[in-house]
């Protein structure tokens, strides 16, 4: 019964590191899709979106119109080591769509836009940006209060709700700008966590701790018979 046991469980943890091996490549190939996406040439975003899962990670360029009265700000976001926010700002483009753009990051001191009027950027712009699907909520992560204007992820439905338009599942992270106005740009990072190579190794460890246990139990247990 003991070999039994033994045996299914090795097997079991086997079965669970290569599983996490296989969810490894998986990850592997959607980052690489991801990649070549962003290698891709910036193209015009249409009005109408009919698969938006289908444009994260692509670089578009979009024209319009900023909406400050409506901009939020999203703590803990860091550059550097630094903390600050991230300013997400409702684009209004000429056909009357509206997007949400994440325009980038600003110092704690600097929320207020009264003291970046320099980024307060009025009438038409074109601007080159990422498709993003927003943040990750950790289980950590505090819950946003709209009403009060604290937000602690990019969530662009809520968001899209608390500043009154209707907009796409995704935020248009802008491009680093030239000088050095704030908001800070270019503050897009796609890299998909991927720990599975790890969890891997430590199915596969405890199935060879749980092997050698065994063994040393068959030999304890011969010692004790020969005795």
């Amino acid at each position: 019964m003991a070999s039994v046991s033994a045996g299914l469980g090795v097997a079991l943890l086997i079965g669970l590191g290569t599983w996490q091996v296989h969810r490894g490549a998986w990850k592997d190939g959607l980052q690489a899709a991801l990649d070549a996406r962003l290698a891709e040439p910036a193209v015009a975003l249409p009005a109408t979106i009919d698969e938006p899962a289908a444009w994260i990670g692509r670089r578009v360029v979009v024209a319009g119109i900023f909406d400050h009265a409506r901009e939020m700000t999203v703590l803990r976001a860091a550059v550097d080591g630094r903390s600050g926010y991230r300013v997400v700002t409702p684009f209004r483009r000429a056909d009357g769509t509206v997007l949400l753009v994440d325009r980038g990051w600003v110092p704690l001191d600097r929320r207020d836009p009264a003291t970046r009027p320099e980024g307060q950027i009025t009438g038409p712009i074109t601007i080159q940006g990422v498709v993003g699907a927003g943040g990750r909520r950790g289980w950590l992560t505090p819950e946003d209060d709209p009403a009060a204007g604290t937000w602690f992820t990019v969530d662009p439905a809520a968001m899209a709700a608390a500043a009154g338009v209707q907009a796409p599942p995704f935020v248009i992270e802008a491009a680093r700008s030239a000088g050095s106005t704030l908001p800070e740009g270019g503050q897009t990072v796609i890299r998909l966590r991927n720990d599975h190579r790890g969890y891997a190794a430590i199915w596969y460890a405890l199935a060879a701790v749980l092997a050698v246990v065994y063994v040393v139990f068959l030999r304890s247990e011969r010692r004790s018979r020969a005795a």
